[in-house]
Formats: C-alpha cells, sequence, structure tokens
C-alpha cells in the first residue's frame, strides 16, 4: 500500500509500465496462446469423478431385454411414418396407451423469419407426442425426460423404437420415485422448443403451440437418444447447448461410468479415448478434441435437443450412436441397458445436480479442464488494459487542449447505429431485395448482412472531420480499449469459448492501431483481424478439425449457411451471438477503424 500512497514510487511505477507495455503486451499475448494450448497436455488437467453422492456408485443391475423388439417397434414406426409423410401421431398415441402411460399431444406451428435452406422449411405445423409414467414411490413432484426427434427418412427410428421399449419394460418397475416422461418431437430443435415453453407455461420465441394437457413434477434432467442403426460401435456424448451452456459434470461422469461398465466404447466430439498423452499424436488428438469443443461452444447454437433444456436450469445431454468400421458391435439391448442404468441413477438424486462444475472443457472423456485452469489464457490476452494506462498517462499530462465530448460520442454513436442497422436491416429487407435482385430470400438476407457491413467501413473514419485536437484519437482509442475490455470479460464469462476467439482477433488489432501506420497494410491487417473474417477462418478450421477439409468455394458457401443458421438460430431459440456481434463487437472493431483513418 506504500507503494501505491507515495505519489514518487505511484508515478515510478506508472512510467515503469509505460515504458514496457508493448513488451509487456506481446509476452502476455503469447503466454495466453501457450497456456491454453497447454490445456490439453493431460498432466495438466483433472481426472473426472462423481462428485453427487447419490450417484457416486454404478452398483445397479441392469436387466432391460427387449432389444430386439424395440428394433421391431422401430420398423414398425418407420412403416407408419412412411404411410403418412410424417410423424405417425394416431400410432404413437395408441402405442404408448398399449404400455401404460398418459399420453398427451400438442400441436404446434411457426413461421421462420425466412426459409431454412438446410432444411428445406419455412412454414413449420407439427405435433409431439409425449406419455408420462406417474412415479408409484414419491409424490410426483420431479421428473426426467427421454426424448427422441421424429426426423424425415430412415433417420432415427431405432431411437424411437428404443424409447418405446424402455417406457414399456420402465412401467414393469416399481423403484421409480420421478415421473418419467417419453418424448417423441416433431421438426427436431422447434419441435422442442415448443414443448419446453409449453411445459414452462413461457413463450420467448413468439411460437404458436396449444397448451400441454398433461405434465409431469419439475425436470431434474433429460436426455436426448439418436440412434439410426440396428448395431453400433461407439455412443457419442454432445453437451454443447444454447449460448455456449453446458450441463452439470456429473451428468458426463455419469455417461462415461456406465459405459466403462457395460464395456461400450464411449466418445466426445467424435473422437475416441487414447492413452499415449506424451506422444506427439496423443497430444494432437487430444488438443483436436479440446478445440472441437470450443468451437461448438462458441457458435452459441445447440448442438442436439438437449441445449434447449439448459436455458430452464435442467441438465440435460443428447446420446448419439455411430456405426462405423470398429469392431465391437453393440446391439440396442445393451443401449438399453445403459439408458436404463443412467435413469436409475438420476432417479436416486434428492436434489438438482449442483456439486459438479457448470464451467469446462473436455479434451477426453476422462479428463476436463476446470474454469480455474483455463480463465487465465483469457486474462493474459485481456492485458491490453495496459494500454489504456498509457494512453491515460498521455492524455493527464496535454500539451494542447483537451478534446471535447464531440470526440468520443460521435463516432461510437455513429458505429453503433451501423451495427443496429446489420441487426435490423437484413431481415426487415429481405422482401425488397427479393424484388429488385435474383436471389432467395435466404441468399437476400445473408447478401444484405454483409453489404451493410462492408458499407459500415465507409461510415466511421469519417467523422474525425467533426472533431478537433490531436488528442482527440487518444481519448476515442482509451475509451474503446476499455469498452472492448469490458465486453471480452463479459463475453468470457458467459460463453468463454466466443470471448477467447474473438479475443484471439480483436486484441491484435486494438493493440497496434493508431494513425500514424501506413494506412493500406494496417487496414488490410485491421480487415483480416475483423470478425467477418474470424467467422470465415473458423469455417475452415472447424472442417479441418473434424477431418473434413473443403475448398475454398465449397467454404464460401458454407460460410453464407452459416450466417443465415446464425441469424436464424437468434430467431428461433433465442442465440445471443449475432446480436452480440452485431450490436457491441462489430461497433468496437469500427471504434478501432475510425482510429486508424484518423487526420
Amino acid at each position: 500500500m506504500g507503494l501505491l500512497s507515495d505519489p514518487n514510487r505511484r508515478r515510478a511505477l506508472i512510467s515503469l509500465l509505460t515504458r514496457l507495455n508493448a513488451p509487456i503486451c506481446v509476452v502476455c499475448y503469447m503466454a495466453g496462446v501457450a497456456w491454453f494450448m497447454g490445456l490439453a497436455f493431460e498432466p495438466f488437467t483433472l481426472r473426472t469423478y462423481m462428485s453427487e453422492n447419490a450417484m457416486g456408485s454404478t452398483m445397479v443391475e441392469e436387466r432391460f431385454p427387449a432389444g430386439e423388439r424395440a428394433l421391431a417397434t422401430g420398423r414398425e414406426f418407420s412403416a407408419h411414418k412412411k404411410k403418412v409423410g410424417g410423424m405417425p401421431v394416431d400410432w404413437l398415441v395408441k402405442t404408448m396407451q398399449d404400455r401404460g402411460l398418459e399420453v398427451f399431444t400438442q400441436r404446434f406451428s411457426r413461421t421462420l423469419p425466412f426459409p431454412d435452406e438446410n432444411k428445406e422449411r419455412y412454414m413449420v405445423k407439427g405435433t409431439n407426442v409425449y406419455g408420462i409414467l406417474r412415479a408409484p414411490r414419491a409424490p410426483r413432484t420431479e421428473a426426467l425426460v427421454l426424448s427422441a426427434p421424429c426426423t424425415p427418412g430412415d433417420h432415427n427410428n431405432q431411437a424411437v423404437g428404443l424409447l418405446l421399449g424402455l417406457a414399456q419394460y420402465f412401467r414393469n418397475q416399481i423403484y421409480w420415485a420421478k415421473d418419467i416422461i417419453f418424448l417423441v418431437n416433431e421438426h427436431d430443435l422447434i419441435g422442442m422448443q415448443a414443448w419446453l415453453e409449453g411445459y414452462h407455461h413461457t413463450n420467448t420465441t413468439g411460437m404458436n403451440w396449444s397448451p400441454l394437457q398433461g405434465r409431469g413434477g419439475s425436470i431434474q434432467a433429460a436426455l436426448s437418444l439418436e440412434l439410426s442403426s440396428d448395431v453400433i460401435t461407439s455412443l457419442d456424448l454432445v453437451l454443447e447447448g444454447l449460448n455456449g451452456q453446458l450441463p452439470n459434470l456429473d451428468l458426463a461422469n455419469l455417461f462415461y461410468a456406465f459405459c466403462q461398465k457395460i464395456g461400450v466404447v464411449c466418445t466426445i466430439q467424435g473422437k475416441l479415448q487414447r492413452n499415449d498423452w506424451d506422444s506427439v499424436s496423443g497430444y494432437s488428438h487430444s488438443v483436436q478434441t479440446l478445440m472441437l469443443m470450443v468451437m461448438k461452444q462458441a457458435s452459441g447454437r445447440p448442438w442436439g435437443d438437449h441445449g434447449l433444456f439448459l436455458r430452464y436450469h435442467i441438465e440435460a445431454a443428447t446420446i448419439k450412436g455411430i456405426n462405423s468400421f470398429r469392431q465391437f458391435k453393440r446391439d440396442a439391448t445393451t443401449i438399453g441397458r445403459l439408458l436404463e442404468g443412467m435413469y436409475r441413477k438420476l432417479n436416486n438424486l434428492l436434489e438438482r445436480l449442483h456439486q459438479s462444475y457448470f464451467f469446462y472443457l473436455m479434451p477426453s472423456l476422462s479428463h476436463f479442464v476446470s474454469i480455474g485452469y483455463y480463465m487465465p489464457a483469457f486474462c493474459l490476452l485481456a492485458v491490453i488494459l495496459l494500454q489504456a494506462l498509457d494512453l491515460w498517462v498521455q492524455i493527464a499530462t496535454p500539451q494542447e487542449s483537451s478534446p471535447g465530448v464531440l470526440s468520443v460520442l460521435t463516432p461510437l454513436v455513429i458505429s453503433h447505429l451501423t451495427g443496429v442497422a446489420l441487426y435490423t436491416l437484413p431481415t426487415r429487407f429481405q422482401e425488397m431485395a427479393v424484388e429488385h435482385f435474383p436471389v432467395s430470400e435466404t441468399e437476400a438476407v445473408v447478401l444484405t448482412a454483409i453489404a451493410v457491413y462492408t458499407a459500415g467501413l465507409a461510415l466511421p473514419h469519417n467523422t474525425h472531420r467533426c472533431l478537433g485536437t490531436e488528442q482527440g484519437w487518444k481519448v476515442l482509442k482509451l475509451v474503446a480499449l476499455l469498452y472492448l475490455a469490458v465486453l471480452l470479460g463479459c463475453t468470457a464469462l458467459i460463453n468463454f469459448s466466443l470471448g477467447y476467439i474473438l479475443a484471439l482477433t480483436l486484441v491484435p488489432a486494438a493493440a497496434f492501431v493508431t494513425p500514424n501506420l501506413p494506412k493500406v497494410l494496417s487496414a488490410f491487417i485491421m480487415v483480416i483481424l475483423s470478425p467477418a473474417c474470424t467467422l470465415l477462418y473458423s469455417v475452415f478450421f472447424f472442417q479441418e478439425l473434424q477431418e473434413a477439409p473443403v475448398s475454398f468455394q465449397d467454404g464460401w458457401l458454407l460460410y453464407l449457411s452459416v450466417i443465415s443458421q446464425g441469424i436464424l438460430d437468434h430467431f428461433l431459440y433465442g442465440s445471443l451471438v449475432y446480436p452480440l456481434i452485431a450490436l457491441l463487437v462489430y461497433p468496437c472493431w469500427l471504434l478501432f477503424w475510425n482510429i486508424l483513418f484518423w487526420k
């Protein structure tokens, strides 16, 4: 405290920090990248363990015997689905009633803001069917959910068959202390969103749905099953939900424990578990797995039907059956026993899952990285605040008159108005664009967004004409640096992966930009470090991580598709990534673009 209270020592400390500003920022940035890459090294990670005492032991005898019967039911479901050309509602209702469930249906409809060309839909109408197995040994105040989406074609028929088989088997057991809801939802995430809104009496997305006639207790946990083959070689666990939310780590630990017990090969991000962490290939494998999770979490989209449960504080995950060239094929009976064991353990819960981590990254199913380990990597990138201190010292010792409020207010207002245009115009002007140009509505939305983004580059750098002094750009950069630090910090707290990826590109741009740099070269560097280019790199990098590289032309089409899906996810499910980029990140970047062209 004496160092800070003594004016002479305080001035000496400030002088030292300002002199070492640039090297400190460079070293911290490199250290932040190195720290993050080190998170995939197994000795630096924690081994997974069960924190919830009620689920700590896997001493449950799984006896589900009806795998073949479940597959036969799945084939019957497929035949009725083809016959009616969609969800066979009447057949499902009768089949669930025959299994002793209380069966209800829910109709829903949704008009998309523009057509979803990936799934070829615009006006969506469907029906959800769900059956409730009432708990015989409890007051029915809590519930668990097992869901299987009804998808077009031959996909996921086996999952519906297994769901119905488990419903019949569970009906004959007397140890259930929670209601179990068996849900078959139509139109994947849209149907799931309608059912969750109806169950919780909320309507956050403007969807039309009929009220639910039957409800269970408060939902404690949920699993979504995706299975499209009679046999599987491995089960993949999907955790990433809406806006980067993750379920409690104990749910992943429970899945891994039962896979180990029953002998099922389990994966995460489609990657097998490897033990050669001390080799280059083993470390590279862990990095790929970790980066895939980071990329998926940063997208902010739900990567399975489970992703929408998380916004209601319901711990949920999606289990995908994969049938590949690997050996050790497993049948539906084995998968049914694994699900039986997991639900029996979840049935033992005395309270919601809360003792383990909600903020984590996983380089493998047996190891995880907690928030206390990965957050320093972001903090090292954010040392850019030292530049703000340097600018503060320069402004505090003026050699000319201090700039007025307009020197900051004008570019701030113009940049944010540009962001508002980027957020609102693409969906509002799509009809006008379709009338005047030979493009579809989806293409009109994406191209309008790109046009507004590009046009915005010409606006803010003209604002210096309204301003007066040389000090103006320093004040603006000081404000922009503080703005960026707060923005990235808040983003990282909500969605670490998104905050870290943005920091990787925005921090260097913010650090080097001044009006005294060569304009052409600096403008080129600023553009390649902009949010739009960051998204473009991410698309290609994600394809490389999935071992499915694409050409530049295919990558560009995929990039346009990602933009349209990001806008759709915002309007359909409430994803925050698109408004965050349009209303905050892009305007913040425009402030630094304005500084570059200051005269």
